[in-house]
């Protein structure tokens, strides 16, 4: 008596990529993981403007997390000291301390970059 396996490694790896697969089910769950971690550190509101999505790319599938909050490139980057100036009114207008303060224009020290993308995907592995 004998017995005889075959492994068919191409219908494994077609199993493996195809949609709803194990491979799609985990990589969702790991690229949702790491959007939480990157919503829990995102400053202010920018973790609201945060998804994660699987998309066919050009070596199978691959997971997506983005940021679509129009400052993320200032946050990411960081800013060099700049000024700001008025566009549509003759004064800047912010609170300071509980007040309403007025400027005509404002000498912005910069800011320091926060990846707190990397950080979530370095954390989320």
């Amino acid at each position: 008596m004998s017995v005889e396996v075959r492994i068919d490694q191409g219908r494994i790896a077609r199993l493996l990529r195809a949609r709803g697969g194990i491979a799609e089910r985990k990589l969702r769950q790991r690229a949702e993981r790491v959007a939480d971690i990157a919503r829990r550190e995102a400053p202010g509101r920018m973790g609201d403007f945060i998804s994660s999505y699987i998309q066919d790319g050009p070596r199978g599938l691959e997971a997506v997390v983005v940021c679509t909050h129009p400052a993320v490139r200032f946050v990411l980057d960081g800013t060099r000291p700049h000024i700001i100036r008025p566009r549509n009114a003759r004064a800047l207008r912010f609170d300071v301390g509980g007040r309403t303060a007025f400027a005509k224009i404002v000498h912005h020290p910069g800011t320091r970059a926060n990846d707190f993308l990397t950080r979530a995907l370095i954390e989320g592995r």
